[in-house]
């Protein structure tokens, strides 16, 4: 048993409560692939396969923005930072908390509906907090990736476990912090654990029985092509994990899924070579897996400068592309049907790469390396962005993504290999000689790569962005501020302190005609709307 019988039953008893109008329904596929035919809805983490998180609801505008008001408050009573994007489906709304926490709430009104709680064994290994980004939901089931590493379906109605799927052995660091993606009869969902050395993959299971149907390991073993990138044996603990949420181009029925840093993260002795495919965008064929072509962001990795931030897709001037803000700072447009690089133009601070190869690619420059004494490098470690959610304003046709100029000291020591301890190799600390880090969200042109417009936080902040057809861009900060600018300008027209920071992306949904806006900060979910 997950949980008490009487929390059972009250879930139960709720979800019957429920009002006629407000009945569960079934969350098809062809749903999925149409979600822009309903806004009121938010039906996947980037609300739609495109990666856009852009809504076409336009009742909170420009014009009225001011006016906005909280509407509701649940407190999720967890310990920690919610980093989570819910679901809306049918007035629903489906979220996460920390330790692998899952809950419906009214999304009226925000009462609770059900709640489900994993059970998680004492000795997990996460990297970087206890958090999870979200859920994917298919038919009845909304579906869950945990801290030791299972995927999980829980039943929509009533929050019960339908199945349990173990993935990985969480003791050798393996984890799920990712909020899987719903493609045909598929749950897509890509690992964590690349601070322990672990061989990074992204996993299909069927939806309605668990059972897995493709891996695809982001680390190719002998024989496999680009096996011959690893030194020696060093691609058995090569990192490259998967953990942030890909996109879908039903087009071509291919998934696009980032990568992160090879391990260890900040120390290249002992694994020379490009070391495929980590810090990588990876097209694959939804049914199979199957690999039909890479882009390497960033060759040999020894910052820790994970390629995970989402790929989104855009049709620009009848091309067909997929663009990403990069960590390591460059923002990189490539054709999505061939992985050919477009651009590649810096959008923060960086001092890695002063020239480019022959298909633009920026190349490191030697002196980048990380040393025994260490020295400063801009990006830092936490780079320009990070797991922080983008957005595309196809109104724009800007790109909006958080943003820091920061620079780290980078040094680097020999490390053994230890199964399920952490896995670095190296240290990096901030450079006294560099301004201190800044903040931004920054509006980037696409077709040239340019910043359009920034804004400039008090401090630097872990915030997504939404945007709607209201002419809005909604973000927040590390002071705990849920901010709303003018997606043309910049300008900001309203700001709302929530008490605590914001790690997680806003969505827009509707409710009986009303829009509203929510967004987690601390521990707590908010949704706002007109007056």
């Amino acid at each position: 048993m997950n949980r008490p019988r009487w929390l059972e039953v009250l879930g139960l008893c709720l979800a019957f409560a429920l009002p006629p109008w407000r009945a569960h329904a079934q969350v098809t596929f062809d749903r999925l692939l149409n979600s822009g035919r309903e806004p009121e809805n938010w039906l996947t983490y980037s609300g739609s396969y495109s990666g856009h998180r852009f809504s076409s609801l336009g009742q909170i505008s420009t014009h009225n923005a001011p006016t906005l008001a909280a509407k509701w408050v649940y407190q999720t009573a967890a310990t920690g930072k919610l980093e989570t994007t819910p679901l809306v489906v049918d007035g629903i709304l489906y979220a996460t908390a920390q330790d692998d926490r899952a809950f419906a709430l009214d999304a009226r009104s925000g009462r609770p509906i059900w709640m489900y709680q994993h059970q998680l064994p004492a000795d997990i290994r996460p990297c970087c907090g206890r958090v999870n980004r979200g859920l994917a939901i298919l038919g009845d089931k909304v579906f869950l990736g945990t801290l030791d590493a299972h995927v999980i379906a829980l039943d929509s109605k009533t929050g019960n476990l339908i199945w349990d799927i173990a993935a990985a052995d969480y003791r050798k660091g393996y984890s799920f912090t990712v909020a899987p993606l719903a493609v045909k009869k598929l749950i897509v969902i890509g690992v964590s654990g690349g601070e322990y050395g672990v061989r990074g993959f992204i996993d299909a299971y069927d939806a309605h029985s668990g059972a897995r149907k493709w891996r695809f390991y982001t680390v190719p073993g002998p024989g496999e092509p680009g096996h011959e990138t690893w030194e020696g044996d060093s691609w058995k603990v090569g990192g490259a994990p998967a953990w942030n949420t890909g996109t879908y181009d039903p087009s071509t029925n291919q998934i696009f899924w980032p990568t992160g840093n090879p391990s260890p993260s900040n120390r290249g002795a002992g694994r020379a070579g490009d070391n495929l495919y980590s810090n990588s965008l990876l097209a694959l064929d939804a049914d199979s897996g199957k690999l039909n072509w890479h882009f390497q962001f960033t060759k040999h990795d020894e910052h820790d400068w994970d390629a995970t931030q989402i790929p989104v897709m855009i049709d620009l001037d009848a091309r067909h592309l997929i663009a990403q803000a990069n960590r390591n700072g460059f923002f990189y447009v490539l054709e999505r049907t061939t992985g050919k690089l477009i651009s590649a133009n810096a959008y923060g601070k960086q001092t890695w790469s002063s020239s480019k190869d022959s298909e633009g690619r920026p190349i490191a420059d030697p002196s980048a390396a990380p040393t025994l004494e260490g020295h400063t490098v801009c990006p830092g470690a936490l780079g320009t962005t990070n797991f922080m959610a983008p957005a595309y304003d196809p109104q724009t046709a800007l790109f909006y993504v958080t943003a820091r100029d920061q620079c780290d000291i980078f040094s680097t020591a020999p490390q053994p290999y230890e199964a399920g301890h952490a896995y670095y190799g190296s240290a990096y600390f901030p450079s006294e000689e560099a301004e201190p880090y800044r903040g931004f969200l920054k509006a980037i042109d696409p077709k040239t790569g340019a910043v359009r417009w920034k804004f400039e936080h008090t401090s630097p902040t872990w915030s997504g962005v939404l945007c709607t057809a209201g002419g809005l861009v909604f973000t927040g900060d590390a002071e705990g501020n849920f901010v709303a600018l003018d997606a043309a300008r910049g300008k900001p027209l309203w700001h709302f302190q929530m008490g605590g920071a914001v790690y997680a992306a806003p969505i827009a949904f509707a409710v009986e005609g009303k829009e509203y806006i929510a967004i987690a900060a601390g521990s707590a979910l908010y949704a706002f709307g007109l007056p």
